[in-house]
């Protein structure tokens, strides 16, 4: 089923100037959180990717502009929000960060003033309750991205992790507040998405035909530590700013290993599995009688603009 969606000719004509995104996928620890600080922008978009938990009944209390679908590459899911928008200017914003209120008011001023087509927004980010400030970047954390940007302005690339980003227009003054941003609750958790994003990046290598070799993975080790634990100043951050050396220089190697050594997934499988869930999904929402009028019967890469 096509997005059901503004056509770009009509955006704005309901005065909707600011239009925030929000990308889920299981969020229902930290959803609304997430949304309830949104309250500033014009329009909320949620795209819900084959979220099993609460997320939907958690964003439906806070918007109807609700995208529910299944997307194995972060571009497409991305660009399913974006598409549907239609504000002339777009937030992105995932369910693990914050817009505190000073950065709610830059950002309104920002979008009523600026004749740039996109901004970066500093992004300050936390493990657990400890703000991290140093350190962050080798595809393992940002410090800054381009989360402000008129409509057309950005383009996601289609890796399964870290998309490239394609930015058109000119660039504006980066935003002075921050987006709080709770990248991981413990070390643990850390690992764990250590392990998922090169699991991901082992499958773009696969698919690309071209792995790279042992040996120029194993050199990178020790300039990525240095240019994160050194270059980006994760020494100010003691243990924290060498555990996030530490994995930024493993993150390589480890795609590689991966993508060499273990057995990639069955894409009859990844299918069968979404086709399964969704039949689940539909299943659930058909005993609840009309409750899911308008949505996808499928969900697998056709997502469907809820509208309730």
């Amino acid at each position: 089923m096509p997005i059901v969606g503004p056509s770009r000719e009509h955006r704005g004509v309901n005065g909707a100037r600011l239009s925030a995104v929000v990308v889920v996928r299981d969020e229902e620890r930290q959803l609304a959180d997430c949304l309830s600080c949104l309250s500033f922008a014009d329009e909320i978009i949620v795209v819900l990717d084959r979220c099993r938990d609460r997320s939907r009944e958690i964003a439906r209390s806070f918007t109807d502009r609700l995208i529910e679908g299944a997307w194995e590459r972060e571009g497409p899911r991305r660009h399913a929000g974006i598409d549907a928008c239609c504000g002339y200017w777009i937030l992105e914003i995932d369910a693990d960060e914050r817009v505190p209120p000073q950065l709610a008011e830059e950002i309104r001023k920002v979008v009523a003033t600026s004749l740039a087509a996109w901004h970066l927004v500093r992004v300050d980010n936390f493990i657990g309750e400890r703000l991290v400030r140093w350190g962050w970047g080798g595809s393992f954390g940002r410090s800054a991205h381009a989360a402000l940007y008129r409509t057309g302005a950005k383009q996601w690339g289609n890796q399964r992790v870290h998309p490239a980003v394609s930015l058109t227009g000119e660039q504006g003054s980066t935003l002075t507040s921050p987006i709080h941003h709770y990248v991981d609750r413990d070390i643990s958790e850390m690992l764990r998405r250590l392990d998922r994003y090169s699991s991901a990046r082992a499958q773009d290598l696969r698919d690309s035909g071209d792995i790279g070799s042992y040996g120029r993975n194993i050199r990178r080790i020790p300039s990525r530590f240095w240019k994160c634990y050194v270059g980006r100043r994760g020494y100010r951050e003691r243990e924290w700013g060498f555990l996030i050396a530490l994995c930024a220089a493993l993150y390589p190697i480890l795609s590689y290993l991966k993508a060499r050594f273990d057995t990639p997934p069955s894409p009859e499988v990844t299918l069968d599995r979404e086709l399964l869930r969704a039949r689940e999904k539909l299943e659930r929402f058909s005993a609840q009688g009309d409750e899911s009028k308008g949505r996808s019967a499928t969900g697998v890469d056709a997502p469907s603009l809820v509208r309730e």
